[in-house]
């Protein structure tokens, strides 16, 4: 294809390679010889020649959350660009990594992304020893040096204290997810500890095991407060905005109770659900984006002899986005 189209076969790669310095009009001179000639560029060739495949892995560890969905369309729309695939791998929700790791390594991946709460540092060691940098996202594991991006989950917790403070509550609970996930433990202190600072008893601090899904909430809050509906606090955070939906669709649907005017809610990730018209949820958004650019800089992608950076910690700040199932104050304004 090189000598129909007069070029080199380095110009030839060059065409089918994004973001590749090469002349327009060479590239298109490329492509209709390709075309011509029914030619599609063979990946497995190429990566025994480069020793990169251009695939990275990710590991979802709750695709019940559509906060996870939204992650993984987002990887695989910046991956895609830089012209590299995703090769998903499931674990579940609150279990090891282990397992999963091993399966990645039966694959040649340039680098692993991993969205579950639990790895060991062996497995960690095992993928650096063969050049396959792992980051972490939207968690971080004690005692490991592993890097990794996550949003400011205590911090987002304390703006959604201060967002019920502000509307006058004064009771509250907690609906809380993977016990073992850091991104749950630290969303409920930084919540908890900002209403202490306020001058909350803990007592008025209750606490349901959402289970992490839009189902253990629902359920969850039914046990809690149908047959007791005076226990009911002022105001409920769900932990992510799946389980805050939840709550949301028991207290009205079964209990046949007013939101915002009865009991406030608020919820964490400003996935799309959480924004549509039955919901209109107030929440802490995590900017999504800017998470998965960080995460793929760590991998260092393109510069793979680059060596691989350990026990980073990039904290991005989430933002509280004022919807209709908090009362606004009136020195806020809505999203």
């Amino acid at each position: 294809m090189a000598a129909l189209a007069g070029v080199s076969q380095s110009a030839v790669s060059r065409a089918f390679t994004p973001g590749s310095s090469i002349a327009e009009a060479k590239r298109q001179r490329i492509l209709e010889a390709a075309r011509r000639l029914n030619y599609v560029p063979n990946s497995i060739a190429s990566s025994l020649t480069t020793k990169r495949t251009n695939i990275v892995a990710v590991i979802l560890g709750n695709l019940a959350n559509p906060f996870y969905v939204e992650v993984l369309r987002t990887f695989i729309a910046r991956l895609q660009a830089q012209g590299r695939q995703i090769l998903t791998f499931t674990v579940d929700n609150g279990a090891d990594s282990d397992e999963a790791i091993l399966r990645v390594l039966r694959y040649q991946v340039d680098g692993v992304i991993l969205t579950s709460a639990q790895l060991s540092t062996r497995m960690t060691s095992i993928c650096h020893d063969r050049g396959i940098p792992i980051v972490l996202f939207n968690r971080y594991i004690p005692g490991s040096d592993a890097s990794g991006v996550r949003c400011d989950n205590t911090g987002g917790g304390r703006l959604m204290a201060e967002a019920f403070l502000a509307a006058g509550a004064r009771s509250f609970a907690m609906i809380k997810g993977d016990p073992k996930g850091t991104t749950s433990q630290d969303r409920v202190r930084g919540f908890t500890e900002r209403l202490i600072e306020a001058g909350i008893a803990r007592a008025d601090i209750g606490e349901i095991e959402g289970q992490s899904t839009y189902d253990g909430a629902f359920n969850a809050v039914l046990g809690a407060y149908r047959r007791k509906p005076e226990r009911l606090p002022d105001a409920i955070f769900g932990i992510n905005d799946i389980m805050a939906m939840g709550a949301m669709d028991a207290l009205r649907q079964r209990m046949g109770l007013k939101i915002p005017d009865d009991v406030m809610i608020g919820g964490f990730d400003d996935i799309p659900e959480s924004r549509r018209h039955p919901y209109q949820l107030t929440t802490v958004r995590q900017p999504v984006g800017l998470m998965v650019d960080e995460a793929l800089s760590i991998l260092h992608l393109d510069e793979p002899a680059q060596p691989i950076e350990m026990g980073i910690d990039r904290q991005v700040p989430g933002r509280l986005i004022w919807r209709s199932t908090i009362p606004t104050p009136t020195a806020s304004s809505e999203d």
